[in-house]
């Protein structure tokens, strides 16, 4: 690898998740939304010897739709193949491939479109495959800061190791955080022009995942539909009042969610819920995972505005859960996250189940927390669940115990 590339690369967690599995699987997939740097990791970590065949060329991509078997003899493993899901052809010859020589790394593969892409996979590769998510910039790998942490999980070793590396921050720092977003070329400045990227990127989506994935006539129906998803961050999914916004049928709306998390555009948080009890919700709670794309649809034209506007508490929320979903993900684990919420109205953002425990997480957009901000915690004993410490992630600038199982912390330390 060349110098000047090494000087602008910031370095991922995620990279050694992909090492050990690289040194165990004959498959390495990367999977993850569009221009969140999954070809710059893996050109990062390959060595000279492997070769690189992107699909976003159309000649190579009409080669391995017509004949993957030629094409994986021209580009023999170890071989880095980008934008696989353009031609899930591949997928059997791989499959041929690593069976006859299943040497560990042998073929490194990215691709989006997670639905499709998935549905080759797991009918082709299973087994033999291990997948990888990958989402833009966390908080610590846009700061540079130590990324080999582990999970975010209130209490314990982690928020210690968290806390030693943490990040002093204030309001403002926040909302231009989340306002910018956490796709690399913004984060690192080889972009500038913010609006500029995300109208190119929303366009760029549009013309090639929408179309690719729904074959949508309208794109501006979608759009409509697009803006009006992105304005109910944070919020509890309602098909039906999105349906009247747009315009469009119920079941229209929900395919075009799939897309959405299909494409990795948002997180669809599950409630945490159980049989003993009708008075829980069981709707799943909406985010974006990127937060400046959603503040780019709904049209805040600066950190200061966004943080002053109506949707501030909830794309915090949204920017948290991201946060935590990345400190997951990025070590190459899988959360099982949920949100509550009963019929009386009481809450908790975010819910990490882990070891047979429930650990609550609330989300304040304020400097000073005190008990009341986490009195809901208590009732997931009272739903029969055995809970874990519980946090109150805030502006605050230190972290503080609120009692003898729930700390204030700060969401710097993310």
């Amino acid at each position: 690898m060349n110098n000047s590339r090494n000087l602008t690369y910031y370095r991922r967690a995620l990279e050694v998740a992909c090492r050990t599995a690289a040194a165990q699987f004959p498959i390495l997939l990367i999977t993850g939304p569009r221009q969140v740097g999954k070809t710059s990791l893996l050109e990062h970590l390959r060595e000279s010897k492997r070769s690189y065949v992107t699909l976003d060329d159309m000649n190579l991509r009409a080669l391995a739709k017509n004949d993957p078997l030629l094409l994986l003899q021209r580009f023999p493993p170890p071989v880095l193949i980008d934008e696989v899901q353009y031609a899930p052809e591949l997928f059997p010859a791989i499959k041929m491939q690593a069976d006859h020589s299943p040497t560990p790394g042998g073929f490194w593969l990215t691709g989006s479109q997670s639905f499709p892409l998935m549905k080759g996979v797991s009918e082709s590769l299973s087994g033999r495959v291990a997948i990888l998510n990958l989402l833009g910039f966390s908080a610590r790998e846009a700061d540079r800061r130590a990324s080999d942490v582990p999970p975010f999980l209130p209490g314990g070793e982690a928020v210690a190791r968290r806390g030693a590396s943490g990040a002093s921050t204030t309001l403002i720092s926040v909302y231009e955080r989340i306002w910018r977003g956490s796709f690399p070329a913004l984060v690192t400045g080889e972009v500038r022009d913010r609006d500029l990227f995300y109208r190119s990127y929303v366009q760029t989506y549009l013309q090639r995942d929408v179309r690719d994935l729904l074959k949508v006539g309208d794109l501006n129906l979608f759009m409509r539909f697009l803006k009006a998803a992105a304005a109910r961050t944070g919020q509890l999914l309602n098909f039906t009042d999105l349906a009247r916004d747009c315009a469009v049928s119920v079941n229209t709306v929900r395919n075009w969610m799939t897309v959405l998390e299909a494409s990795h555009q948002v997180f669809l948080l599950p409630a945490w819920h159980t049989n003993l009890s009708k008075r829980l919700y069981t709707t799943p709670k909406l985010h974006f995972l990127d937060t400046g794309l959603c503040a780019y649809l709904t049209d805040w034209s600066s950190p200061s505005t966004l943080e002053a506007g109506a949707m501030s508490g909830a794309i915090l929320e949204s920017y948290v859960v991201g946060e935590v979903l990345k400190s997951w993900w990025h070590q190459g684990k899988d959360p099982s996250l949920y949100h509550y919420r009963d019929k009386d109205g009481r809450e908790i953002d975010l819910l990490i189940a882990h070891d047979g425990r429930l650990y609550p997480v609330e989300v304040k957009k304020a400097a000073s927390v005190g008990r009341e901000d986490a009195r809901a915690f208590a009732l997931l004993s009272h739903r029969g669940a055995t809970a874990g410490e519980g946090a109150v992630l805030s502006l605050s600038a230190d972290s503080l115990p609120l009692d003898r199982t729930t700390v204030n912390l700060p969401i710097g330390w993310l």
